[in-house]
Formats: C-alpha cells, sequence, structure tokens
C-alpha cells in the first residue's frame, strides 16, 4: 500500500468507507480471534500491576492546596480534584455542590491504521490501568495525557505517539477533539486520531493489529474494550458504503433498518441534519446552567472520611487514593486520586425503525463539565440508585423502558468500564433496545436520529458525548454480528 507523502484528511468518502466496511466484516485477520485470546491472556499473566487503596493525605507527590483545599500534583501538571458549585433554575435539583477533576491539557488517543491483504487494521494495545476493575483491557496505540508524552512524569517515553504528534507522513483518517465525562471532569478534553500509515511499524511487545470485525466482536465481552478505544473507534466514517457487499445481513427486519441507517443521506432521517443543529444550538443557547468554581473545603454535602471524599447520602461517588505499582508501564510505581462511583450505571439507545431506517432517540443533555453545556447524549444514562437521595421529578425520563425491556428487544447488553485512569472500579452497563410503543414520538429534549447523522457530527467536536460515542461503537458492531 502506498500512502501520499504530504499529510492528508480523508474525509468520509465511498471508497474509505468500502475499506473500513471490509474490516469490520472480517473476524480473522493478521491475528486470529483464538490466538488474540491466547495473547491477551499471556499479556495478563506479564502485567503485575498492584493498585492499592491509600488515604488520600498519603499520596506522595501531592498535596492539599492551602486556602483551597484543592489536590494538586507538586509539579503543576497532570491533574487535580477541585470543588464546583452548579445552578440550574427550574430543574429537579437546582442547586448543588461536588468534587471535579479538572485536566486542562489536551491529551491523545489515537488508533494506527495500516492495510494487511487489502483489509485495514487497527494497532491496538494491551493496557492496564489502576482504576481497571479486571486490570488489563484493550486499549488505542496510543492513550496519554500531554504531561505524559511531553515527559512530565520522567519515565519511558510513550510509544507511537510520535505517528500523531506529527502524522506530516501519513494519512488522517479522523482528528476531532471531544469532551470526556461531564458530570466528573470540569471542561477535559482530549483529540481523538486516526492515522493511516504505508509503512511498516514495529509490534512493540503488548501490542497487536486487528480488524474493526474483530474489534467489533471484542466489544460483546464484559470489560475488555477500553473506553479510550470505544469513543476513538465512533469517529470513524463508516458511512455503510459496501457493508452490503462485504457482509450481506440476514433476514432480520433490525439489522436491514440498522444498515440503512448507517448508509442513510444526512437529511434522509425523521429530522434533517439542519434542525437537528437547530435543536442542539436551541438548547445550548436557552439552557440556564451556571458552573462557579469552589474550593473542595468549601462544597457543601460533602465530608473527608477514612481517607477519602464522599457524600453525605453515601450515594454518588467518592474521591479515593491509590498506590500502584505496575511493570511495562512509563513509569514503575506512583500514587493519584481515583473516582469511584461505585455502583453501575445504566446507558442506553432506544432505537425504532422509521419508514425502514433504524433512528437512535437521542437526548440533549446538559452537564456541568461540558464545554459548550450541552451535548447528545444517549437517551437514559444514569445510576438508578442515586434517585433514592433526589426529588422524583429528578428520575430520567425512559429510564423505567430500559430497566423494563422485553429481552427479545435487547440487541447489546454488556457492562463496560469506564476510564481507568482516573475512574476506580467505575462502570455502566451498555445496551441497545428495540423501543416498543410505551416511547412517544416527540419529546422537546428528544429527537430521533439517524446512525449517519450521528457519525456526520462526530467530524465535528462537542456534539456526542462520551457516553453517547460509546453506544454508537457498540450500535455499528452489530452491523455485521453473528446471527
Amino acid at each position: 500500500m502506498t500512502v501520499p507523502a504530504a499529510s492528508r484528511t480523508a474525509f468520509p468518502d465511498e471508497r474509505l468507507s468500502r475499506r473500513l466496511s471490509r474490516s469490520a466484516a472480517l473476524t480473522d485477520g493478521v491475528t486470529a480471534l483464538s490466538d488474540y485470546h491466547r495473547w491477551f491472556a499471556a499479556c495478563a499473566r506479564r502485567s503485575a500491576t498492584e493498585v492499592e487503596p491509600v488515604p488520600l493525605d498519603e499520596l506522595a507527590g501531592w498535596r492539599r492546596e492551602p486556602g483551597t483545599g484543592n489536590l494538586v500534583h507538586d509539579s503543576g501538571l497532570f491533574f487535580s480534584v477541585e470543588g464546583i458549585t452548579v445552578e440550574r433554575p427550574g430543574a429537579a435539583v437546582p442547586r448543588w455542590s461536588q468534587p471535579v477533576i479538572n485536566q486542562p491539557e489536551t491529551g491523545i488517543l489515537g488508533l494506527l491504521m495500516t492495510e494487511f491483504d487489502g483489509v485495514a487494521h487497527f494497532l491496538m494495545q494491551a493496557k492496564t490501568e489502576p482504576g481497571n476493575h479486571n486490570g488489563l483491557q484493550l486499549s488505542p496505540t496510543v492513550q496519554a495525557t500531554r504531561s505524559n508524552y511531553t515527559g512530565a512524569h520522567r519515565g519511558r517515553p510513550v510509544p507511537y505517539v510520535e505517528y500523531f504528534r506529527d502524522a506530516s507522513r501519513h494519512t488522517v483518517v479522523a482528528d476531532v477533539r471531544q469532551s470526556e465525562q461531564g458530570a466528573w471532569f470540569y471542561r477535559k478534553r482530549n483529540r481523538n486520531m486516526i492515522v493511516e500509515v504505508g509503512e511498516p511499524v514495529e509490534v512493540r511487545e503488548g501490542f497487536r493489529w486487528l480488524t474493526l470485525g474483530q474489534v467489533h466482536r471484542l466489544l460483546a465481552l464484559d470489560d475488555m474494550v477500553n473506553m479510550d478505544s470505544r469513543t476513538v473507534l465512533s469517529c470513524l466514517p463508516l458511512t455503510g458504503a459496501g457493508l452490503e457487499d462485504a457482509a450481506p445481513p440476514a433476514a432480520d427486519a433490525f439489522r436491514t433498518a440498522l444498515l440503512r441507517s448507517c448508509g442513510s443521506g444526512a437529511d434522509e432521517g425523521v429530522h434533517s441534519v439542519g434542525e437537528i443543529l437547530h435543536w442542539i444550538n436551541e438548547a445550548r443557547s436557552t439552557t440556564e446552567l451556571r458552573v462557579r468554581p469552589t474550593p473542595l473545603n468549601q462544597i457543601t454535602g460533602w465530608h473527608t472520611t477514612g481517607g477519602r471524599i464522599s457524600h453525605d447520602s453515601g450515594l454518588f461517588f467518592d474521591v479515593m487514593g491509590v498506590r500502584v505499582r505496575a511493570r511495562g508501564r512509563e513509569v514503575d510505581q506512583w500514587t493519584q486520586p481515583l473516582v469511584a462511583a461505585g455502583r453501575t450505571g445504566v446507558i442506553a439507545f432506544l432505537t425504532r425503525p422509521i419508514d425502514g431506517v433504524l433512528h437512535v432517540l437521542m437526548r440533549a443533555k446538559a452537564e456541568p463539565g461540558h464545554n459548550d453545556v450541552v451535548e447528545l447524549a444517549p437517551t437514559v444514562q444514569c445510576t438508578p440508585q442515586n434517585y433514592a437521595a433526589l426529588p422524583a421529578a429528578a428520575r430520567p425520563a425512559l429510564l423505567d423502558e430500559v430497566l423494563d425491556a422485553d429481552p427479545r428487544r435487547i440487541r447489546f447488553d454488556t457492562t463496560l468500564s469506564e476510564e481507568g485512569g482516573r475512574f476506580y472500579h467505575t462502570r455502566n452497563r451498555y445496551l441497545v433496545v428495540e423501543a416498543d410503543d410505551s416511547v412517544p414520538d416527540d419529546h422537546p429534549d428528544f429527537r430521533w436520529v439517524t446512525l449517519r447523522q450521528l457519525t456526520d457530527l462526530l467530524r465535528h467536536s462537542y456534539y456526542l458525548n462520551v457516553e453517547a460515542r460509546t453506544l454508537v461503537t457498540c450500535l455499528r458492531s452489530l452491523l455485521t454480528a453473528p446471527q
């Protein structure tokens, strides 16, 4: 395969989509799935990571800032744990305070792509993060904060980061800044990149080339594909071209409607893309959400007990500390704070065929950490147990429709971890559910959107939140899923 000498951005076109479709249809590549599982198990045996919970005040290299009580690193880099006060007049919960992670630098989440025998492969990494409840997970080629890839940790260089810091000799398939969890980060963003290379790449220990179809198959396994991989994969311009030839769907109405949704034109949904953009901008312009930085030692409703910060109700999340000893990382040992949700959340797309095209019910959701107030979120995104401490009016719309769904209507159901570099054993149950007749056709905070329209929005920053991006990747995995 040859690549132009000058860097190019490969915007969605039929040829690229056909190449991605072929990769999505194949579950055997240069690595067979059976060989992958043996390799992954061997990596797990070698990883030997020890994670020990410790009180926040015993974190080496971290300190409480005088006056504010904010938890900061001695270097002034990496991230800090601070407080915010949120006001949303007229909402079921009009005011609250909470800790947040403040990480103003932009990291790189990058996937290398190349062809073997005419099939696109992606260089995936078996990587352990301190917060992963099962240790090892499948990560993108590069997953690094700016502090890490510029050497602030004084550790070993981040493998392969040079392909993303200087892509001038390669083809940029995707490059877009995206947000992370708006409930726990304050305006966090990462650069999601996919770079295609046409030259030989040394495969280091802990890395393997996989087809898109292989990664899609692995998504069905609990806690296998990590959050960073899921968000980068969502940015692929997979528009459906070539899918019918690569993997003809079985006689299944859902799969047929999904294929049409992936390949439909931007204005072939129940709402045009212009109407969707107008709806998002209207929500961003009219939603009153005031977020004020607040010293961590002045937030209300929270307390420090047993070396961790917890809510007075015992719900929501904790901020805790860990001591890490790791083999094969850029740094062998360190300490850091992590956010621990403690309870498994529920994140779901409700779907419905409209005129033979599958639509997804998206919510315009305001979260305090978003860069632009509102982003498109899944139909349901919550931790149900937390509503025991909140007014009944705060309970999310359509949560019961998801929790009570007939199992025959559930098309995807896997428990996946959130990013283990910042979250401790924090997991969500991700679902794709066919809506029944109880789900309304319209609602001020929701719109029915096609998968192609979501793909087009993902070419731009801050339109889909990280939970929605995970579900886009999960939904695409059903395009060629075995029957």
